[in-house]
């Protein structure tokens, strides 16, 4: 067996996956991803499996893999870098990692709400600068207590954001089409009739949903426009989800008060994109699910995939069904 591993994450954090991974006996071919569709292509064809990140396996890269690729495992949940309907007519095996990630992907997103409300991450550095000295003006933070937290897609994640938002003492409420009735319950999370009844009534929106034809750029200038002055948003889902011409604007404008984002529309990105030095912006490189926690329980899961269906075994995860 020949094996395309191409996630960083994967590769560059120590753990049992590498063992695991080594005891197989198969040939590992090592690429530093997410590789755009042009080097898949150049890739393709020479493998039986994929392990993968955030690479591009469109219906031309399944294409020229088949007839020998037997399954493509994906490193995490998110699946809009793969056609998985063009897998899937070509009965190709997506597997992936469902509820690996919540917990520390939950964490970062208060990690950005907590830098932009307290200025922590640009007080930090302007003292670095030198700038704590005799009669410096020091930055005025917020509280977040007692402020509503608008949760749009309240899956996995989005539950475990609600579960700290909770106990940080915030007001939550939520939309999501498959809306967990009980959950809500439980967790005196308001049910809101669709994201635009969010937008209105949230201090911070946090985007927890999938990036589809439907989502991609939702939050562009009317949306922003429909939210409260000062507004914080979060964005630990992809970036595409945000319209970044219209987040800068809006932080420039101040009618944003702060952009949190562990995702951009282009990663890496380029030196001059739109949001990198942006006014109230804090931007991290896609690190939200690296932890050595959730990397050991992602990169075991997604190996423990590949391993069963080639080996002939039950028990992995497939995400499209034939």
């Amino acid at each position: 067996m020949r094996i395309l591993l191409t996630t960083t994450s994967y590769q560059d954090t120590p753990g049992g996956h590498h063992e695991v991974l080594a005891a197989t006996g198969w040939e590992v071919v090592r690429e530093r991803g997410p590789l755009p569709e042009g080097e898949m292509l150049g890739l393709a064809g020479e493998f039986d499996g994929f392990l993968c990140g955030d690479d591009a396996i469109t219906a031309a890269v399944i294409d020229r893999s088949l007839p020998r690729l037997k399954a493509i495992s994906k490193y995490g949940i998110g699946l809009d870098k793969i056609d998985v309907g063009h897998a899937t007519a070509k009965r190709l095996p997506v597997l992936f990692t469902p509820g690996v990630n919540h917990t520390t992907v939950a964490e970062h997103t208060f990690g950005l709400l907590l830098g932009l409300t307290k200025k922590i991450q640009s007080n930090a550095a302007e003292v670095a600068g030198g700038a704590w000295v005799a009669g410096w003006k020091k930055p005025v933070g917020n509280e977040i207590m007692g402020k509503t937290l608008g949760v749009v897609g309240l899956g996995r994640i989005g539950k475990e954001v609600a579960v700290r938002a909770r106990a940080f003492g915030m007001e939550i409420i939520a939309f999501d089409p498959y809306f967990d009735e009980a959950f809500a319950a439980e967790h005196g999370v308001r049910r809101c009739a669709d994201m635009d009844e969010v937008l209105h009534d949230a201090d911070v929106v946090s985007l927890h949903c999938f990036l589809t034809e439907e989502t991609h750029g939702m939050i562009d200038a009317a949306k922003i426009e429909e939210m409260r002055d000062g507004v914080v948003v979060l964005n630990c889902a992809r970036g595409e989800l945000v319209d970044t011409t219209s987040m800068k604007a809006a932080l420039e404008a101040g009618k944003v008060g702060g952009y949190g984002t562990d995702v951009l529309d282009a990663e890496p990105p380029a030196p001059d994109h739109p949001l990198l030095g942006a006014p109230n912006c804090i931007v991290t490189s896609h690190i939200a699910s690296r932890t050595h926690e959730s990397v050991g329980r992602q990169a075991g899961m997604a190996t423990s995939n590949l391993i069963k269906f080639l080996g002939g075994e039950d028990g992995y995860v497939q995400a499209n069904q034939f």
